[in-house]
């Protein structure tokens, strides 16, 4: 490996230990850098927990492992009786320091995650009955309550909002949008900034985001700019299986050395990535964790179609890509139409900037215009007036009308795309069988989004609800302990937001909370073992 200078990389070791070094305890001199073939030794700075992905999960778990407490406001009362006789209870303890379990039984909403449920009535009673009450919760910052962690992220705290089309509108209220201790309201108020309605910019939920983990005093957890390229399982030699069993509680998963000699037992993480400095060169890196928790969102990869042709530079799979087509003017006076595949608000998004810009639509789609699980029939008319619009358009202004020829919008229900070929045409087919070429100028496949793991083990195959199949939010999320959001195929990984099917921000905070609870029992666990002169093992028991 080659660095960019001793400078920048004494720059860069300092800037991630400067905190921790204070915090675990320990005079650590240099950050856990280390060659691929040298053996980390037990001196090197072992994290409690490492967060992937900066955008509101790994924000909202950073704040809870912060020490920031949810308790039960004096004056609260929760609009569910049952929930709140349990809040009641024990109205001296934090929400972290109760049973999950017991308190989000019975309760339902949007989430298939209890937990996720639970925080979400804390944060918003009844919103779903379209109830605006305020939070049952007031929060206190216990500064014993903090867990060692840092927050490794591409880009800027708020993840792939600072990259979505800043001129749609969200989908979520902007009260849904926020997370805890901060109204978004009162800091649109404060930046004098005018919104306009409950529907915010995906550019002001990002500065929102930004603006929280610095006023939430989150900063010296955040590194930005940081890519990772594997996440692992270290070993280490078995050489005392009563302290390993007792803190580590894997004392059976074990591996024979090739000289069937030595035995290792799984160990912590190790975390290599770079970190990309301002001049454009790579800075590697190499720490190790307890624990580690995936917060990565799935924006990572755009769906495709796996068809013939799709890979032309004239295919694109993004909106941003789009968006840079038309102020680049490379749409401006074409002939032929956009061609627009997929049926999501994503889509819907991009006919209405086609719309909005004079460019010519063809819009191609599995779905019938009538199928019930289409999302424009789960949003209310008066709130997603755009959208609805656009659903119109797909029922009215379909392809086997005679008065659509020469519209400005055509639909193309119920078919597939078959293939793209160089001359800038498509292979349309229907339900029938029947085929169709069409010629476009730019063709734009907007069919949903896959997070990417390439850097676990297998991609993360073995992780998800069905083994060997790559991870989906809706089809095959990370299969986690429901109440502690841990892998249950893989201990100390932890992961929560989309990966394990939480979509809303308003249900992702629910993972952050159950992960600090898990954590925070273990981190009391361990010492108590240390006080008691029984721990010392490497991992949080």
């Amino acid at each position: 490996r080659t660095y960019s200078g001793t400078e920048t990389e004494g720059q860069l070791l300092n800037s991630f230990v400067q905190y921790f070094g204070d915090s675990l305890g320990k005079k650590i001199k240099r950050m856990p850098l280390i060659e691929e073939t040298v053996l980390p030794g037990d001196s090197l700075l072992t994290l409690p927990v490492v967060i992937i992905g900066n955008g509101p999960s790994g924000i909202c778990l950073s704040y809870l492992l912060s020490g920031y407490r949810p308790y039960l406001s004096p004056e609260a009362i929760h609009p569910n009786p049952i929930l709140h006789t349990k809040l009641e209870e024990a109205r001296h303890l934090s929400i972290v320091d109760q049973d999950l379990e017991y308190l989000s039984e019975g309760l339902e909403g949007r989430s298939s995650n209890p937990v996720a449920v639970l925080f979400d009535t804390l944060l918003h009673p009844d919103a779903d009955f379209g109830y605006d009450y305020p939070p049952v919760l007031h929060w206190k910052l216990e500064q014993h309550n903090y867990i060692p962690h840092i927050v490794l992220g591409k880009g800027p705290p708020g993840g792939a909002w600072h990259s979505m089309e800043g001129s749609m509108l969200t989908i979520s209220f902007g009260d849904w949008m926020e997370l805890p201790g901060l109204s978004f309201k009162e800091w649109a108020a404060s930046k004098r900034r005018n919104i306009k309605s409950d529907r915010v910019m995906p550019e002001e939920i990002a500065c929102y985001y930004k603006h929280y983990v610095k006023v939430m005093g989150l900063q010296k957890n955040f590194r930005d700019n940081v890519y990772i390229t594997s996440v692992s399982r270290l070993y280490r030699e078995k050489d005392d299986e009563g302290r390993s069993q007792q803190n580590e509680d894997i004392s059976t998963q074990h591996l024979e050395m090739e000289d069937g000699q030595k035995s290792l037992i799984k160990r912590n993480w190790e975390v290599r990535g770079y970190q990309r400095a301002t001049d454009g060169s790579h800075v590697p890196f190499c720490l190790f964790a307890e624990n580690v928790a995936l917060a990565t969102g799935t924006f990572d990869s755009p769906g495709r179609l796996q068809v013939e042709g799709e890979d032309f530079p004239f295919v694109l799979h993004s909106m941003s890509d789009f968006g840079a087509a038309i102020s680049k003017g490379k749409l401006r006076g074409k002939a032929d139409p956009v061609l627009i595949v997929g049926a999501g608000l994503t889509a819907a998004d991009a006919v209405l900037c086609a719309y909005n810009n004079n460019i010519p639509v063809v819009h191609v789609f599995r779905r019938r215009v009538t199928d019930t699980s289409l999302i424009f029939k789960q949003l209310p008319k008066k709130l997603y007036p755009e959208y609805h619009k656009v659903y119109h358009m797909m029922c009215t202004q379909s392809h086997t009308m005679d008065s659509n020829q020469h519209s400005a919008y055509t639909s193309f229900p119920e078919h597939n795309v078959l293939s793209f070929k160089p001359e800038m045409k498509c292979v349309l087919q229907s339900a029938s069988g029947l085929k169709k070429i069409l010629k476009f100028s730019v063709a734009l496949v907007l069919i949903g989004s896959h997070p990417n793991l390439f850097f676990l083990k297998d991609q993360g195959h073995s992780i998800g609800h069905h083994s060997n199949q790559p991870i989906t939010c809706k089809g095959n999320p990370i299969e986690i302990d429901p109440y502690t959001y841990e892998c249950t195929k893989e201990a100390n990984l932890f992961a929560l937001g989309p990966l394990v099917g939480d979509n809303f921000v308003r249900f992702l905070k629910g993972g952050a909370l159950g992960i600090a609870r898990c954590l925070a029992i273990r981190q009391k666990k361990k010492h108590e073992l240390i006080e008691s002169g029984d721990g010392g093992g490497d991992g949080v028991p």
